[in-house]
């Protein structure tokens, strides 16, 4: 039986969560971590996309992209990132294998009032899985970049977020 299509909207932000094989780490050092980022980085300028929050978990990714008016790019920046990071981990950590549990998931986000409620779960990810005490603390989200603690090019401000700075 063919898989199921995702349900992918043209300039819209998507809520995208990536599992780790069995549930097992992905990130198993900083440069890991880094390394994830800056393949982010690439792929979206080079497809377009835009990336409104993230969070690095040290078995899974969450991921809020708007793929702009090419609904295929966000699946292809997907198994780009995905791939990039499973060939580095293997080499580095000399393992073999898959590192990605199937099929990412995706939801598209549909309202303001949605979005800001996905980066705010995003982002307190690892507050609730006691790796911190406060979001700010956590250096793998986007959330010290939102708040102007730290700096990773690859952010996009959505506007809605904006309008409540202002």
């Amino acid at each position: 039986m063919p898989r199921l299509s995702r349900i992918v909207l043209p300039d819209r932000p998507h809520h995208l969560i990536q599992r780790g094989h069995n549930k097992q780490t992905v990130f198993l050092s900083d440069d890991d971590y880094g390394y994830y980022l800056e393949n982010l980085n690439d792929w979206k300028q080079t497809l377009g996309c835009k990336i409104y929050a993230y969070c690095l978990m040290t078995n899974h990714v969450h991921l809020i992209i708007d793929p702009g008016p090419k609904v295929s790019n966000l699946a292809l920046l997907m198994k780009r990132v995905a791939g990039r990071q499973t060939r580095y981990v293997n080499r580095r950590h000399q393992r073999t294998g898959t590192l990605w549990e199937g099929r990412y998931k995706s939801s598209p986000i549909e309202t303001d009032a949605y979005l800001l409620a996905c980066c705010r779960y995003i982002e307190l990810n690892p507050v609730r899985a006691n790796l911190v005490s406060r979001p700010e603390q956590y250096r793998w989200s986007s959330y010290p970049s939102k708040i102007g603690l730290a700096e990773w090019r690859g952010l996009d401000q959505d506007p809605c977020y904006e309008a409540l700075r202002l």
